[in-house]
Order: C-alpha cells, then sequence, then structure tokens
C-alpha cells in the first residue's frame, strides 16, 4: 500500500513539474512574441509614419538648439502637404553639407545604436540631413527685401518676429540680397537664424539656385522630444503667411 502512495505522489510531482516547465516555456514565447511585435511595430512607425532625428548645427537657434532631438511626421509631404512656416527635414540637394568622417565605435555601441536606429529611437544619419523653415512653395516669388529689411513672398510683406533669430546690427531679416521664384516640386527653406544658416539664400548662386526638390522632405518636424526641459510643439506660425496663402486664393 505505501509504495503505491508512493509512486502515485512520484507521478503527481513528474505531472508537476512537467506543467510548470511549460508554463515557464509558454510565458518565455509569450515574451520573446511580444518583444518582436514590438519592433516590427514600431520599424513600420519608423518608417511610414514618424521618427526621430537630432538638430546638428545652430542654423535653427532660438526654436531648435543644438543638439535637441525631434520627432518628425514622415507623411509630410506624400500625403499631408507642404505649408508655408513648416519646419521640414530634408536629404541634402547636393553640396550643402560637408563630408564628415564619423568616429568609430566599438562594437557594442554600434550594435546598440543599430537597434535603436531600427525602431526609430536613435538617427544616425542625422548628420546627412538638414532642417530649416519653408519659407517658399512651388510657383512664390520671394524677394529680400522691402524697405523694413522684411522679406516678401509674391509681394506680400512678412513679420517674421516671431521666430527669427538676428544680430542686433541687423539692418533686413537676412545677410542676402535676392529675388527668386520657386520652381514646380520645390522649396525655398531659411533657417531661424537668418545669419548663421546655410540656407537657400546662401546656396542661390549655385546649380540649384538654392532650392530643394520636394522629394528630398523627409517630413514635417512636430515636436522637439529631448532635452525633456525643452518639450514643445513646433509651430509653423500660419498668422504671419497669413495674407500670402489670402493674396492666392
Amino acid at each position: 500500500m505505501s509504495e503505491q502512495v508512493e509512486s502515485t505522489r512520484a507521478v503527481a510531482v513528474r505531472r508537476d513539474r512537467q506543467r510548470r516547465s511549460r508554463s515557464a516555456r509558454l510565458f518565455v514565447r509569450d515574451i520573446l512574441l511580444i518583444f518582436l511585435a514590438a519592433l516590427v511595430i514600431s520599424f513600420l512607425v519608423k518608417t511610414f509614419l514618424i521618427r526621430s532625428f537630432y538638430i546638428p548645427s545652430e542654423s535653427m537657434e532660438d526654436t531648435l538648439q543644438l543638439n535637441d532631438r525631434i520627432i518628425v511626421n514622415q507623411l509630410v509631404p506624400e500625403l499631408t502637404p507642404v505649408s508655408h512656416g513648416d519646419v521640414v527635414v530634408f536629404r541634402d540637394p547636393g553640396g550643402w553639407l560637408t563630408p564628415t568622417v564619423e568616429p568609430e565605435q566599438n562594437w557594442f555601441v554600434s550594435g546598440v545604436d543599430a537597434v535603436l536606429a531600427f525602431v526609430g529611437l536613435s538617427a544616425p544619419d542625422s548628420n546627412d540631413h538638414l532642417i530649416k523653415r519653408v519659407i517658399g512653395l512651388p510657383g512664390d516669388t520671394v524677394v529680400c527685401c522691402n524697405e523694413f529689411g522684411q522679406l516678401t513672398v509674391n509681394g506680400v510683406s512678412i513679420d517674421e518676429k516671431a521666430y527669427v533669430k538676428l544680430p542686433a546690427n541687423a539692418s533686413q531679416v537676412t545677410r542676402d540680397t535676392f529675388e527668386v521664384t520657386v520652381p514646380d516640386d520645390a522649396l525655398w527653406v531659411m533657417g531661424d537664424n537668418r545669419y548663421s544658416s546655410a540656407d537657400s539664400a546662401y546656396h542661390r548662386t549655385e546649380p540649384s539656385g538654392g532650392f530643394v526638390p520636394m522629394d528630398n522632405v523627409v517630413g514635417r518636424a512636430l515636436v522637439v522630444s529631448w532635452p525633456i526641459n525643452r518639450w514643445q510643439w513646433l509651430d509653423d506660425y500660419p498668422f504671419v503667411f497669413r495674407d500670402v496663402e489670402k493674396s492666392a486664393e
């Protein structure tokens, strides 16, 4: 009788161990599936919806500071049109960026950065992109400057004091004097830190004329996401361009 009881107990213990082992395997499987699903979703979001960039220069001060991180809406311009005043990230139209040699990283840092870049939490290609504010849309005529030192767009003066940073002795809103008409499928973009920005005005004498092809636009910057004390939505200042928009109606 005692041997039968011992045998029954052994069977029960074995079944309990098997049940626990199976539960542990299922738990690990579920964790792996959740992790993989999160990676795939993050990759899809980064590829088609939004992604992170950091600011590698001072050309957009004081709106954006050096090394700020921003979130970019990649539905612009494919599904949502670009508007006057938008802050956009774009690929180098050619010759805007000085070639740089990336510092070597050890295998661990490179691996972590690759994973973070895959899910859109890191932006190792930020140095290959630029960020400026849209001043001229296709067909617009942009002129610097009127008698008050302001830009005009299609003959309408725009007051950019809300976002432009100028030297104390500046007599006009940009250091360059120009008159351009934006071609189809292109943009005229300028940095908010006007006298320290290699923007469309700066590159206007080059073969590209300083224009940014619409196909080069990665998306519109939505928000400063890091550091926390800099968190803010990025404004496109529609009141600055209100009369320009009305003149086009």
